[in-house]
């Protein structure tokens, strides 16, 4: 009796691994499930009701996104040209912000995140508005200046959380040994906050590349970028079209978010909100 008693709980420890088993599968479903079929549509010729694989697969769909006469590339171009000028913009207004509000930070995220409390469509058709007064609808200028405005908050925060994780010692001991303010900056400051930097300059970028509501009210028609043509295409039911626009934002996320990883430190994680 003593035996059987004894290993009973071992006996019903060993079914744990069911329902973890069970949770982790619908976890990768979740995940997992939108992905492939999205895949799937991407190389799909021929899918319809109620069949649950692609009659056809083939790239038919792909030469038509990349031909001269689609607007795939151009689309590309300007969400990449926007992106990176974005970075641009809002990196330099961050450096310089995130350093000096390092000790308030608190402060400054609140502040930088109440206007992120705020519907984002009534804000961008009122800044559409705005910007029609000044000539800037419809232009790069205008889809870059809107970006900026929803970007900045995250370099803002990141590059805060950088600038107060490093050790104010190490900026008193240059100081001491005869090196300027800007000197001491430019060699011992910003070399420590670069890794969180230029995880924050990702996220910038990211931010751009894969916005829509602003570039749809201030940039469209004129400026196309590539989540305006995901949004036509599948509006369209053109979900192949759609598929690989996904695909092709997809895959700088999935690459960038791992640079991420790697450069943004545990101490510099741990400033953010805070």
């Amino acid at each position: 009796m003593t035996t059987i008693a004894a290993s009973r709980p071992a006996f019903s420890l060993d079914l744990w691994w069911i329902p973890r088993s069970i949770a982790l599968g619908l976890v990768a479903f979740i995940i997992f499930g939108p992905l492939t079929n999205l895949f799937l549509w991407a190389v799909t010729e021929r899918w319809y009701f109620p069949h649950a694989l692609p009659l056809e697969y083939g790239f038919s769909y792909w030469g038509r996104v990349f031909s001269p006469r689609g607007t795939a590339m151009e689309s590309l171009t300007n969400s990449i040209l926007v992106a990176f000028l974005t970075v641009a913009l809002a990196m330099a207004l961050a450096v310089p912000a995130g350093y000096a509000l390092a000790p308030l930070r608190a402060l400054i995220m609140l502040t930088f995140l109440i206007p992120q409390a705020f519907p984002n469509l009534p804000v961008y058709v009122n800044i559409a508005r705005l910007f029609y007064q000044f000539g800037l609808n419809g232009t790069v200028a205008g889809v870059v200046l809107v970006h900026v405005t929803h970007g900045l908050v995250y370099a803002v925060w990141i590059a805060t959380a950088a600038f107060a994780s490093i050790d104010r010692e190490l900026e008193e001991a240059a100081r001491s040994i005869g090196a300027s303010p800007l000197r001491t900056f430019r060699d011992v400051t910003l070399p420590l906050a670069a890794p969180g930097l230029l995880a924050s300059a990702i996220f910038v970028f990211l931010e751009s590349l894969d916005e829509f509501t602003g570039s749809y009210f201030v940039g469209a028609p004129d400026v196309n970028t590539m989540p305006l043509l995901l949004y036509t295409a599948s509006a369209g039911g053109n979900y192949q079209i759609a598929s690989i626009t996904a695909v092709l934002l997809l895959l700088p996320s999935v690459g960038f978010m791992l640079v991420i990883e790697r450069f943004l430190k545990s101490d510099v994680l741990s400033k953010v909100g805070h």
